[in-house]
């Protein structure tokens, strides 16, 4: 089970400071954590001023703050903090669409999401006011962490008040390697395509049967396989249905194959469909 005790965020004087301060206070009220702003940049009796005023909205969490001043590269930096902070979750703001070629914000929470050493939350539209978070879709596939991501989603959705948890489960379209040109063919298809949904349905189930009813009690579950590039798939469903939260495992540590194929996280990165939560 994830257990977020230390939450870390970076943050920069820009005109979205307000709304990530205010998130990343309400999360840690949820969670009960202690959070540490990180600040990459020179420290001024301005910024503090600004900083504490921002605080000062959030009376119960002001014994939980640090504030950290650190001069270097935005990701090293950042990097480093979770280490030497033991920090459980590191949040970030992203662009909604990222050029990957572009440096920004996007592109920082890319390589951040590679090495990061704990749980990364990516948020791309941070509100001073808060937007209720009521559906939470959660990666199904085969896989040794997938359980814990499940697990996670359950813990958070009890934190955050959301209701609905839906589990995909995506298929790789060369499971279904029958070419379709007639009737029959059309027939086995699907009928092949019926099997594995079955099949993923069934481990699913598995996993949810062996996680505490009372965690799972009052939340509509729902599981759902689609067909497609993995990470494609479950972060254009997630866009469609409208989710509030997306949770991911994260992708196994492959820098050679990294530069050859696209990983799960890399499709969900170039366009984040919503705020995605990535575990480690």
């Amino acid at each position: 089970m994830s257990n977020f005790k230390t939450i870390l965020t970076g943050i920069a004087f820009s005109p979205t400071l307000k709304a990530n301060i205010f998130e990343t206070l309400r999360l840690g009220e949820f969670m009960d954590a202690k959070v540490v702003f990180v600040h990459v940049g020179r420290k001024t009796v301005e910024k503090e001023q600004e900083l504490q005023s921002y605080f000062s909205h959030f009376p119960n969490s002001k014994n939980r703050i640090t504030v950290l001043w650190k001069e270097g590269s935005p990701v090293d930096t950042i990097l480093n903090a979770c280490i030497e902070t033991n920090a459980d979750l590191l949040i970030l703001g992203a662009a909604q669409r990222e050029n990957i070629v572009k440096y920004y914000l996007g592109s920082i929470a890319r390589k951040i999401a590679k090495r990061a050493p704990c749980s990364l939350l990516l948020l791309i539209k941070p509100s001073v006011v808060r937007v209720p978070c009521n559906h939470i879709v959660v990666n199904g596939l085969k896989h040794p962490k997938t359980k814990n991501a499940i697990i996670t989603s359950f813990e958070l959705a009890k934190k955050l008040g959301a209701k609905r948890i839906t589990i995909v489960e995506e298929i790789s379209q060369s499971e279904v390697s029958i070419k379709v040109d007639d009737d029959e063919s059309l027939e086995k298809s699907t009928l092949l395509k019926k099997q594995l949904e079955e099949r993923e349905n069934t481990r699913v189930s598995l996993i949810l049967s062996k996680i505490d009813p009372e965690i799972k009690k009052g939340i509509i579950i729902k599981k759902q396989s689609i067909f497609g590039t993995r990470g494609y798939s479950i972060g254009h469903y997630a866009k469609i249905k409208r989710a509030d939260l997306l949770i991911m495992n994260k992708p196994e540590k492959s820098r050679f194959l990294d530069r050859i194929f696209p990983q799960d996280i890399d499709y969900i990165l170039s366009e984040l469909p919503t705020d995605v939560l990535i575990i480690n």
